[in-house]
């Protein structure tokens, strides 16, 4: 099957004659569609749908204007053992829905054949989002992402009023712009937005999913978090833009909230399971669980790729987002032989007239044969360096045999970038992130602490590289507090000193903790939510100092990589070259990174000396004759010694 040969647009399309409702299936024997009320409570018609040799199933409807809630019902046979999954008592949600009228919510009956869902399950809403102007994305490789989950960050902002706390609006409010742009913050980069449901294991904890990464509908935005719908999001986009801070969403193309044999029948199960989903070979009612979620999106059919292709295009054309973030996207170019840098589906992204120019970023793991592909996207990929995280982890830990690991790092990992011929890097840089620790629990707990999450602590990473600095989680001793402290500092200078783009969680920036917990994606509640009463000033303004420094320096947002040839040289702290002898030393614990730079306050070519100590005694330091100003950090080159386990960056003019 080709994609010419569908009927396209699918969803629901307002037209001059009424509304088209279109939705595709090659194995359902009657599709109809469910008209509601204003209220979403009561259907008022149920309508059949004309079937095309195509398989798309479309009618127009003169009396179902703009704000008009539908689903639909699909019928064939109910065979789970062959992946038919056919259930007419199922209301199943449009795959092109854009916006919904309630959130998900798991019950036992999604699962229940012959049980009436409609009570249940969300209504699309018919929209006719206005088109914004696109323009080229404000975020450049190189610059700050600041990872964001809305309700969690704004939930407790005492500036937000109460009313817009948690949505997506509460980021265009000008007391989180102002902390943005404190911190240079060049792009935020929003956790899902798109509707969601619990994982059935969680509602008879008491739990809920906070995070958003169990999907339904792939571009339909969630109510809770984004209530004025396709407008909020764009307008908020436009508040953003308007502070020079892009916007790119996280989104979830490898699995649905559908999940495994034992899930819900939502939307893209009900109507053409066999299609949406990948099943093993010769075995079509078994689903392959490429994502530890439960069943995997099949991204190389026509028919997939056409609504993820879709569904970057609203939100780029409807909304004006920068780029995106592709969650587990091995699984967007796998095909039956396995993943491909080739594949389908980036060859389309990559040359559509509309997303070609976007910022794409992979998370390039999954846990399916070949899942994990650091280095291997296309590219035009951004891609999350989980290498560089662990390696800069290890070393501020103490870990020996590190100082080659810690250079390759600041300099943009060529070893994992290089490949394909590659001439430039792609890492996106990061200490933490949502799935994880927090940066100040990466130095204040040496295990995982996730009872919370009812798994009896089974849940979560096992090795985090991280550490306690002598005592685990919550103390009162002074010394070990300003341990943690120092640290997360040095980590901190360490991330921002490093060539390419960088990634930030938001929060990290001033100390916030989770209590140990390494997966708290069930943790819908204070345990997540952001105090910024209790944010450590001092570290917002370390970070700050920071990101001003790599805004004012052209090395940092650089990508090409270094040649050694007067761009970048390594000394040792007495003012030496770094010799082999140096690299291969497990006892190397300083190492000085000198930089040619451009200085953009001066406008003047500068050299730029990065200072790393991660010994736990004060060193004396040579820097090359010059007249050093200090920019950040402890230390002189004249005199003082750079404090243990610290980083300090000094600029000499040329």
């Amino acid at each position: 099957m080709s994609l010419t040969e569908i009927s396209f647009p699918l969803g629901a399309t307002v037209t001059r004659e009424g509304t088209r409702f279109s939705v595709w299936s090659d194995s359902a024997s009657r599709i109809e569609l469910c008209l509601f009320d204003d209220t979403g409570e009561t259907e008022i018609a149920r309508r059949v749908m004309t079937r095309s040799g195509d398989g798309t199933f479309a009618l127009v409807a003169t009396d179902a204007p703009v704000g008009t809630r539908y689903g639909f019902r699909a019928e064939g046979r109910y065979a789970p053992d062959e992946g038919l999954w056919f259930d007419p008592a199922k209301l199943l949600v449009d795959p092109y829905a854009v916006e919904l009228d309630r959130p998900f919510v798991h019950h036992r009956s999604l699962t229940v054949f012959g049980d009436d869902t409609a009570p249940l399950v969300p209504r699309a809403i018919v929209t006719a989002p206005a088109s914004v102007t696109v323009e080229p994305p404000v975020f450049r490789p190189g610059g700050l992402v600041y990872e964001v989950a809305v309700k969690p960050f704004t939930r407790l902002h005492p500036d937000i009023p109460e009313a817009m706390r948690g949505t997506v609006a509460a980021l265009g409010h000008p007391a989180v712009i102002a902390h943005l742009k404190r911190i240079g913050v060049s792009a935020v980069e929003l956790m899902p937005v798109t509707a969601w449901i619990d994982e059935r294991h969680l509602p008879p904890l008491g739990l809920s999913n906070g995070w958003g990464y169990n999907p339904v509908a792939m571009m339909a935005l969630d109510p809770r978090l984004v209530p004025g719908g396709v407008a909020e999001l764009r307008d908020t986009v436009a508040a953003l833009r308007a502070a020079g801070i892009g916007v790119i969403l996280d989104l979830v193309f490898n699995h649905s909230g559908e999940s495994d044999r034992f899930g819900a029948t939502l939307s893209m199960r009900g109507l053409a399971n066999t299609a949406y989903y990948r099943h093993l070979p010769g075995q079509p009612g078994a689903l392959v669980n490429d994502t530890g979620c439960g069943n995997t999106i099949a991204c190389d059919h026509p028919v997939v790729r056409r609504l993820i292709l879709d569904a970057l295009r609203h939100f780029v054309e409807k909304t004006g987002v920068d780029g995106f973030r592709f969650d587990l996207a091995p699984v967007l170019g796998r095909h039956a032989d396995g993943f491909r840098r080739d594949a389908t589906l980036f060859g389309e992204i990559l040359s559509d007239p509309v997303l070609k120019d976007r910022v794409l970023i992979a998370e390039p793991w999954d846990i399916g044969p070949g899942g994990y592909q650091l280095g291997n996207f296309p590219d035009a990929f951004l891609e999350w360096n989980d290498r560089a995280r662990d390696d800069l982890r290890r070393v501020w830990r103490g870990d020996r045999h590190m100082v080659g690991a810690l250079a390759t790092a600041l300099a943009g990992s060529s070893d994992i970038f290089a490949r394909h011929g590659g001439t430039a890097t792609r890492s996106v840089t990061f200490l933490a992130a949502h799935d994880g620790f927090t940066l100040m629990d990466l130095v204040s707990y040496a295990g995982k602490h996730n009872g919370a999450n009812g798994e009896d602590n089974r849940d979560g990473h096992n090795d985090n590289h991280s550490w306690n600095n002598g005592a685990e989680g919550p103390t009162d001793i002074a010394d070990i507090l300003d341990d943690r402290r120092r640290d997360v500092t040095a980590l901190l200078a360490t991330l921002f000193s490093t060539r390419g783009t960088i990634m930030l969680t938001a929060g990290d920036e001033g100390g916030r903790s989770q209590k140990g917990n390494n997966n708290a994606y069930a943790q819908d509640n204070a345990l997540t939510w952001l105090d910024w009463q209790s944010l450590d000033d001092g570290l917002v303004g370390h970070v700050a100092t920071l990101s001003a420094i790599r805004r004012r320096f052209d090395v940092f947002d650089g990508t090409a990589f270094f040649t050694g040839s007067g761009d970048v040289a390594w000394h040792r702290l007495d003012g030496e070259a770094m010799t082999v002898a140096d690299w291969e030393s497990p006892l190397t614990d300083a190492l000085v990174m000198l930089l040619a730079t451009g200085d953009r306050d001066t406008g003047r070519k500068a050299t730029l000396a990065v200072v790393i100590n991660r010994s736990h005694a004060p060193h004396r330091f040579h820097l090359p004759d010059g007249d050093w100003l200090r920019l950040a950090g402890g230390g002189d080159p004249a005199g003082a010694p750079v404090p243990a386990r610290s980083v300090a960056l000094f600029v000499s003019k040329v």
